[in-house]
């Protein structure tokens, strides 16, 4: 990539597209295109059409998707799997017909089967069942990489793709209902905390264990990975390590300053048990996570406390 480059975000509102934003901005990349989904409707084929057309971007990020946690994910099953499909299909679709040099599709840790191996390697895709409660999702991110594959493979598209694992950071949905684990905690405790709470309560057992990853570490590994990447399949992007819902509970607890009680409704799904990523594809490429989780909790929690609750 040159900094003359046009390069369009796709998805620059989002947690995800608004760090790689950012990302390229500090290394002097200006010429960034991006759309609200007012201005354009990427499930809109016919208005993703005119778009590559009349903005002819050299490189593209597909940030774009309809995202959430557990709740809507089962919830609204129809609407994942038909949105996320429309968006990528026509991005990806689109990026060739206009000639982009490359393109980087983002998908998520949940496209892994549910009893895959830990950590998650590349190549446990496809080899059992995934988990029923985002299986949707799931199923239109396994469609995109296997969309970059397939142009790669009759159209010699560079096409490439990586699997972020959970991740956290400026910009996240912090809506109790529909929001990631992580978000969901901080609002939690610092509204216990404001209101003086006896309790928070958390959803499961607190056994889980899950990988954090700050949204400007991913954003620098797509960075990197946009620039050194070039093959069909996937690449993990993580830190490689894993921490329990309970200890993650407990940190945030600590970062709030809440000083209630933490009790677990084991009535309510706790989800996959694991999902740690195996990162040594990405170390291979030579980079590595640097934001610490407590240190990247506090830094989002001093951002949003004021702000967003």
């Amino acid at each position: 990539m040159k900094q003359t480059d046009k390069i369009y975000v796709a998805g620059h509102r989002g947690m995800v597209g608004s760090a790689i934003v950012r990302r390229l901005q500090k290394d002097g990349f200006n010429n960034i295109v991006t759309r609200t989904s007012i201005e354009l409707d990427l499930r809109n084929q016919e208005a993703t059409a005119a778009f590559f057309a009349e903005e002819r971007p050299d490189y593209v990020f597909l940030a774009a998707a309809k995202v959430g946690g557990i709740v809507a994910n089962n919830t609204f099953r129809a609407e994942f799997i038909y949105e996320n499909i429309m968006i990528q299909n026509n991005v990806i679709h689109h990026a060739y017909l206009n000639n982009v040099k490359k393109l980087m599709f983002l998908g998520s840790s949940c496209i892994y089967p549910k009893l895959a191996p830990q950590p998650l390697k590349e190549e446990y895709l496809l080899t059992g069942l995934l988990e029923p409660t985002n299986e949707p999702y799931a199923i239109a991110k396994i469609a995109g990489i296997k969309m970059c594959d397939a142009y790669r493979a009759q159209y010699g598209c560079n096409f490439v793709s990586v699997m972020p694992t959970n991740l956290y950071g400026p910009n996240d949905n912090c809506d109790l209902k529909n929001s990631h684990v992580l978000p969901a905690l901080l609002r939690k405790f610092h509204e216990a905390k404001k209101n003086n709470a006896a309790e928070v309560v958390v959803w499961g057992t607190g056994t889980p264990l899950r990988e954090f990853l700050h949204a400007d570490d991913m954003a620098d590994a797509c960075f990197y990975l946009m620039q050194h990447y070039n093959e069909e399949g996937l690449v993990n992007i993580g830190v490689g390590e894993d921490i329990s819902i309970k200890d993650l509970a407990l940190l945030v607890k600590k970062i709030t300053g809440y000083e209630g009680e933490l009790v677990f409704d084991t009535t309510k799904p706790d989800g996959t048990p694991r999902k740690l990523m195996d990162v040594s594809k990405l170390h291979g490429f030579g980079w590595k996570a640097s934001i610490g989780l407590e240190e990247g909790i506090a830094s989002v929690y001093a951002d949003i406390k004021d702000r967003v609750f």
